[in-house]
Formats: structure tokens, C-alpha cells, sequence
């Protein structure tokens, strides 16, 4: 090889793998997400070791001034050898190479920084202990914003999202101001959680969130976390809260439910999965366990021919055979106290998660019926539209749709109109009494529309009461956030919303035939109610209803720390809505989240992963 070329190519090689000599933990990490020295190979790193895993050991050194530098790190290695050369409380030199490792192919996950293939491991003294830097006294999280790329109105639920990304903007981080930068200045640090209180269930991993004894916005009375619009204005993500990993030991974390409280919990800070972890040293113990009596509601019927109570739940994928069918039954005969109508959610067809051909669910509507009447003195009549086989969304098989169980002492149809077909839009028109009413009932609402494409498509009914006061009503289950979305932790910036595209278009649609029937009556009676799978803070997915819908909590002037009706990673949210019409809102509204199920001791014996709710509406 030429001379020439022979020092292009050992120059290539420099610059690829450069070689830094005698760096601290302190350089490695650096004050912003990324390591400034990624990609190069040190020596002479020096860290007492904390803690050791089956990949590796963190080790950490002393603190430096720059609250915005972590002086902790992970060194990754899966060497017997190298895993069994050093013991916690050893003070060790090493080199290797500066890697920052994303912790799965999920290209929405930050990196995290590690040294990488450790050599020239040299144990300096021993029996050393590192303080744990103890959270809510040394340092605090901050209350408000996650993240200060989560520009929008709606803060981290700004539409549209991903409008940056953590890793390549790379900023210095602001720990004092925002969650993941705080979270991300103590990387691979030791630290303890004081007096935890756990904010959620376990998940399959036996992972769980917790809050510490600092600061907390947003906490409600159970001792979760609520989503809901912190000091700004803007939606508070939580991120005050973190969760907490499998324990270094090999033991095993309790199980969770919302409001135990918990012993302190010391572990060393890492990102993996799409957020930063605390992964414990050993397993926490509970302390206490909360009351697990849900209070019934206190919204019951009023035989009075105007005033209607209305349930919403989502039964969690229900055929005909779920076991949680009788749970359910209970549920709505004993907790939500028999309401006039119940919107329901997740009805499977006759056949259940089978997925032959079967699209009728008289039968599953019929068995709940019967076990609610056997827990009750209510035997509620059902109404449903037909969909076509697996056009719907949802478990493969199930034909999930929303229907409507009622009492027929109470309330009942419009008579004298069709029940419309899967592909059948439903209209308003005026009758032939000269009412407003509807071409068929129940009908559904435009439904070859691409908007519900593969999603549930609302049905809508008109009916009277016991004194002939006719009002609608718009059952719904919006498209789901399953596909597409992105840790609230996570890369993008503000996180993705999955489908938040298709549920703003579901939400205009609907919002197009309310206008329809307010241009045609403006003082009717009107209740949009259902699983809308989105939060009102993500205000541009419910615009469409500006002006012609309000939502019942905010009507009842229900404390919004108290407005929740799902559990999910740190925070107690609502995805599940009643908006009503002006004429309603005009008059005394009610309502109240049964937490039957976010009360529930743990995870199994929930009836479903959402919360029933109760409203009490004047339709006349």
C-alpha cells in the first residue's frame, strides 16, 4: 500500500474509533442527552460500583457542580469474567468505548449512555459506599412539562406531534424545569424514592409507577396522578412520577394498585423501553393498602318524566361467555344503580372472540340483561345496528360495537321507525307529527365514511320518555390509540398520539350531524356519550364540538383531579366522555366516575380496564 495511502487509512481509523485518555464519568455523560464523546474509546475511568445486573454494573463518582451532569454510569457487559472481577463498593479504573444504546429496534425510544466492551479493570480499594442521592431532599423533579420540545398549546398533546426529536436536537438539559431532563441529568445514579406511593398497576412485567415524598400536582384522592391542565395551562404529563423496574437482587416486586404506600425504594436510574426506570436493589415492601370500597352512586332514577340517568362503560371485549359478564352485571345493577339507558361498549357478537362469520350480539345483550335483572328490579330491553363481519376493529373475531341497554319503565324508542343496517346513515328529518326524529333508530351516523375505517361506528337513537320528551342520543367508541403512538418519555417530540389523525375526523363527523339536528331544532335535547380513546386536554381532537356541545364533569364543576376513568403508565386519565347540548347544559346536570375498577386491590380483579360513569340529564 502506498504511503499516502497507507495514512489515509490509519487517519479513517482514528477518526471512526478516536482515543481519549483519562476522562471522568462527568465528561462521558455530559450536561445534554447525547455523551459528547460517544463512538470514542477512554481509559482511566474511575466510579465506586453501585449496583451489578446479569448485563453489567453502574458505577459512580463524585458530584460535580453542573446539576445538569450525572456523574452515575452503566457499563455493559454480559462476561462472566468481567462481572465477577468487581463487587459493589469497589472502586475501580476501566476503559472502554462510550456507546449510546438505544434499548430496543422501537425508533421512538432515546439512547441512553454506557461504556461498552470494559478492559483493563482495576480495583483501586474496596468496602466504599455510595450515598444514595435522596429525591424530594438533594434534588426534586419538576410538576408541569416533560419536555421543553413540547411546543403547542397542548403541551405534550400538541397535534401535530413528533415536530422534533430529543436525540438530535440534543439540547443541554434543564433538569429544575422539565421531567426528562431531570430524569436524564441523574442517569446511572443511586438514588432513593422516600415514602413511595404506588400511582398504578403492576404491569406484565411487574413493573409499577410511584410518586415520592416531593411535590405532586394534579394528585387526587386516591393518590394517583390525574391528567389534567397543570399551573400553565398546558396538560400536566406527571413528571414527577417514575417507574419503578425489576429488582437488581432477583426479587420480586409486590403487586400494585393505585394508592399503596410503599417502603423507601433505592435503585440506580435507567432509560430503557421509552422511560427512565428506577431499577430497585432489592424489592419494596407495602405498607399500607387503601380502602378498597367503591362508594355507589348517588345519581339515581326520578320517575318524573323528565329527568334521565345515563351510564356509560366500556365492558372490555364482553361475548355472551366472558367470565367478567356477571362482574359487569353487578356493576351496573349495584355500583351505577340500574340508569335509564347504558351506553355500552365492547360488545362482542353471539360467538364471542370466534371469528366465524357471527356479527349478531342479541345473545351477549340478552345475557346481560338477564344477569342484571337478577340483581336488580330492572330488566332492560337492548338496541344495537348489526356491523359488518370484522369491519370494525378489535379483537379479530369479537365485531365489537356499541349498543344501548334501557328501561323500558322509563324510556322507550320512537316507535314506528326502521332499524337501520350496517351501511345505512342515519339522518334527521321531521315526522310526520311534525317532530324532529330520525330516518331510522337506531341508526348509524355516515357509515362508509373513511373516518371509521376499521373502528367502531356510533349509533344514534331517539326517544321518549314516560311524559313523550324526545331526546337523542350518540353511543360511540373512537378509534384506538394502540397503533402508531409513543412513550410519553420517548424520542418524538410531543409524543405520538396513535390515531389521533382518524379520532379528530370521527369527532367532526359526529359533530356534523349534531349541527344537523340543532340547525333543525336548536333547543333539542342531545347526549354524545362513549369511549372517545382521547383526552378533552387534547383540545384539537374536540374542537369540532366547540359551540354546539359541553362535557358533563365540566357542567357539574366535578374537581378535575377527580375526573378519570382509566389507569395507564403514571397517570389516572379520561377517555371516556358525556358532552350533552345547550338545552341540557342550560338546565341542572350531574355526574359522577364509579372506580370499580381503578379502585380495584389489583390488576385480575377488575371487571374491565375502564371506569363506569354516571350522569343525571333534564331532557325537558
Amino acid at each position: 500500500m502506498p504511503a499516502a495511502s497507507r495514512w489515509s487509512f490509519w487517519l479513517c481509523q482514528f477518526v471512526l474509533v478516536p482515543f481519549v485518555h483519562s476522562v471522568t464519568i462527568a465528561d462521558i455523560q455530559g450536561p445534554a442527552f447525547r455523551s459528547p464523546l460517544e463512538g470514542q474509546s477512554v481509559k482511566s475511568v474511575t466510579g465506586v460500583v453501585t449496583a451489578k445486573s446479569s448485563s453489567g454494573f453502574y458505577i459512580q463518582s463524585d458530584p460535580v457542580q453542573d446539576a445538569a451532569v450525572s456523574t452515575g454510569l452503566f457499563v455493559f457487559s454480559e462476561s462472566s469474567q468481567v462481572l465477577d472481577a468487581v463487587v459493589v463498593g469497589d472502586e475501580i479504573s476501566l476503559s472502554g468505548t462510550v456507546s449510546d444504546f438505544r434499548s430496543s429496534s422501537d425508533p421512538t425510544f432515546l439512547e441512553s449512555t454506557e461504556l461498552e466492551s470494559p478492559t483493563a479493570i482495576t480495583v483501586l480499594s474496596t468496602k466504599n459506599v455510595v450515598t444514595p442521592l435522596v429525591l424530594g431532599t438533594d434534588r426534586s423533579p419538576p410538576t408541569q412539562d416533560l419536555s421543553a420540545l413540547d411546543v403547542g398549546p397542548d403541551g405534550f398533546l400538541s397535534v401535530p406531534n413528533n415536530q422534533s426529536l430529543v436525540d438530535v436536537v440534543n439540547a443541554t438539559v434543564q433538569p429544575t424545569s422539565f421531567g426528562i431532563d431531570f430524569w436524564s441529568s441523574l442517569e446511572g445514579q443511586l438514588v432513593t424514592v422516600p415514602k413511595p406511593i404506588s400511582i398504578g398497576f403492576e404491569n406484565s412485567f411487574g413493573e409499577f409507577w410511584v410518586r415520592g415524598d416531593w411535590d405532586a400536582t394534579n394528585v387526587n384522592s386516591r393518590g394517583g396522578l390525574t391528567l389534567a391542565f397543570g399551573p400553565n395551562g398546558t396538560p400536566d404529563g406527571g413528571p414527577e412520577s417514575v417507574i419503578i423496574g425489576s429488582p437488581l437482587d432477583g426479587s420480586v416486586n409486590p403487586n400494585m394498585s393505585v394508592g399503596k404506600t410503599l417502603s423507601d425504594i433505592s435503585g440506580v436510574i435507567q432509560y430503557q423501553f421509552g422511560f427512565y426506570y428506577i431499577l430497585p436493589l432489592t424489592a419494596p415492601t407495602v405498607l399500607s393498602i387503601p380502602d378498597p370500597t367503591v362508594p355507589v352512586t348517588n345519581l339515581t332514577s326520578i320517575a318524573d318524566g323528565c329527568t334521565i340517568t345515563i351510564g356509560d362503560y366500556n365492558v372490555d371485549n364482553m361475548g355472551p361467555d366472558s367470565p367478567h359478564l356477571p362482574a359487569a352485571a353487578n356493576d351496573i345493577a349495584t355500583h351505577l344503580q340500574t340508569p335509564d339507558i347504558m351506553f355500552m361498549q365492547e360488545i362482542q357478537d353471539n360467538s364471542g372472540e370466534t371469528d366465524d362469520g357471527t356479527v349478531d350480539a342479541n345473545v351477549t345483550l340478552s345475557t346481560l340483561s338477564a344477569a342484571i335483572a337478577s340483581q336488580s328490579n330492572v330488566k332492560y330491553n337492548f338496541t344495537e345496528v348489526i356491523p359488518v363481519n370484522d369491519q370494525d376493529g378489535g379483537e379479530p373475531g369479537g365485531n365489537i360495537r356499541p349498543a344501548y341497554l334501557f328501561n323500558p319503565k322509563t324510556v322507550s324508542l320512537v316507535p314506528g321507525l326502521p332499524v337501520g343496517g350496517p351501511l345505512d346513515a342515519v339522518e334527521p328529518v321531521i315526522g310526520s307529527d311534525g317532530q324532529l326524529t330520525l330516518n331510522f333508530n337506531p341508526g348509524r351516523i355516515d357509515p362508509t365514511n373513511a373516518a371509521w375505517d376499521s373502528s367502531r361506528k356510533p349509533i344514534v337513537a331517539v326517544w321518549e320518555t314516560t311524559s313523550g320528551r324526545r331526546f337523542f342520543t350518540i353511543n360511540l367508541h373512537n378509534a384506538a390509540k394502540v397503533d402508531g403512538g409513543s412513550s410519553i418519555q420517548g424520542d418524538p417530540r410531543p409524543p405520538l398520539n396513535g390515531a389521533v389523525a382518524q379520532r379528530t375526523a370521527q369527532v367532526q363527523v359526529i359533530a356534523s350531524l349534531v349541527s344537523e339536528l340543532l340547525s333543525m331544532n336548536s333547543s333539542a335535547s342531545v347526549v354524545v356519550g362513549g369511549d372517545f380513546n382521547e383526552f378533552v386536554q387534547t383540545r384539537t381532537v374536540f374542537a369540532p364540538f366547540n359551540n354546539i356541545l359541553s362535557e358533563v364533569d365540566e357542567l357539574a364543576d366535578l374537581d378535575p383531579v377527580e375526573r378519570y376513568t382509566y389507569v395507564f403508565d403514571n397517570l389516572q386519565e379520561q377517555l371516556d366522555h358525556v358532552f350533552v347540548s345547550s338545552a341540557v347544559a342550560s338546565r341542572k346536570v350531574e355526574v359522577e366516575h364509579v372506580h370499580v375498577n381503578s379502585w380495584a386491590p389489583d390488576v385480575n380483579t377488575r371487571t374491565s380496564d375502564h371506569d363506569p360513569s354516571v350522569a343525571r340529564l333534564r331532557v325537558c
